[in-house]
């Protein structure tokens, strides 16, 4: 078994960290960095609480920390438990800089330690369709893909992460430009556009960012002032178009205390439409493929024990760093940035 380690009880922690190293076999939850124990303990009797990250890093029954500490305490985290020989988990952001990502990737290779980033949105239902679309040729060559995180959130938040700066673009972008990098890799540029629509907000509630290649235009967008928000992809190839609405059930069956168990975890019921570019023919429904971050936590196993690769090596995780960096560097100038 290996032994686990979390820093961080927030909806992070509690929802997409701790549910799944508990329904693990190869994960064992020895260890929770929280200043509310009783929260921890609902959820998890027996599991011990400390107040400290330092003693989490003492414990020499721990192999593996999380940081899902807020975001400006991830660098530390992680170099910390690095330097104590731990594997290493980050949440997402990987930092709060882009210099501060190669910090920490550099020192991860020095380590020999694992290193990972949880970018589990590349295991959820619709994205994991839109890749097996994409591998079967239906789409043909993509010409342009919208990508979606909608809210209707009208009254801002007193939270930290109303207020981190780069709000949206730090807290969903990563998500949104991890899954074009893996779907297409690095664009050549980014225009973006940043913004705080809320009265009162804190931090920038919305987005919109298009990235650049030579053959397709990619268009990233999220906004917490929209009450039709189920739109979540439409991609548009000269094969045909594919329109999603509904998000993916996971992060909500967690919230509500779903354990991640069964064959049927994952099933997204809201069903993609495939329009032809043969006008000639009807529309088709495309059932979703389950998403399934369990697949994220096996795969993880797998790297620590030396039986697989990492799931999300640290240098993806800087590419997209990269991409962020760019996309606030085009919002400040009001141009495009190169990457």
């Amino acid at each position: 078994m290996i032994g686990v380690g979390l820093i961080g009880y927030g909806l992070g922690g509690r929802a997409f960290h701790a549910p799944y190293v508990a329904a693990s076999p190869a994960l064992t939850l020895r260890g929770i960095v929280s200043r509310d124990p009783a929260k921890v303990h609902a959820d998890f009797p027996e599991v011990r609480v400390v107040p400290e990250v330092s003693t989490l890093l003492a414990d020499p029954a721990i192999d593996l920390v999380i940081v899902s500490s807020p975001d400006a305490l991830h660098v530390a985290h992680a170099l910390a438990a690095l330097a104590a020989d731990k594997h290493v988990l980050v949440d997402k952001p990987f930092a709060t800089s882009v210099d501060d990502a190669r910090r920490l990737v550099e020192a991860s290779e020095r380590s020999g330690r694992l290193l990972t980033v949880f970018h589990n949105r590349r295991w959820d239902a619709d994205f994991r369709t839109l890749q097996a679309l994409l591998a079967d040729g239906r789409l043909g060559a993509v010409a342009t893909m919208e990508s979606r995180f909608d809210r209707w959130r009208p009254a801002p938040a007193d939270t930290w992460k109303e207020a981190r700066p780069g709000g949206s673009w730090i807290d969903l972008g990563p998500h949104l430009v991890d899954q074009v990098l893996v779907l297409f890799g690095r664009p050549l540029a980014i225009s973006a556009d940043i913004a705080t629509l809320r009265a009162g907000a804190q931090g920038p509630d919305y987005f919109q960012a298009t990235l650049r290649y030579a053959d397709k235009r990619v268009t990233v967008h999220s906004s917490k002032l929209v009450a039709a928000h189920d739109l979540r992809f439409a991609v548009h190839g000269t094969g045909g178009s594919w329109i999603k609405y509904g998000i993916d059930p996971q992060e909500a069956a967690t919230v509500a205390g779903r354990k991640p168990e069964g064959d049927a975890w994952g099933h997204d019921p809201v069903d993609g439409l495939l329009t032809p570019a043969d006008l000639g023919k009807a529309p088709t429904r495309i059932p979703n493929r389950n998403g399934d971050y369990r697949l994220f936590w096996s795969a993880l196993a797998a790297a620590i024990r030396g039986e697989g690769p990492n799931p999300v090596p640290p240098r993806e995780a800087l590419a997209v760093m990269d991409v962020l960096d760019a996309g606030a560097r085009s919002a400040a100038t009001r141009r495009e940035a190169l990457l």
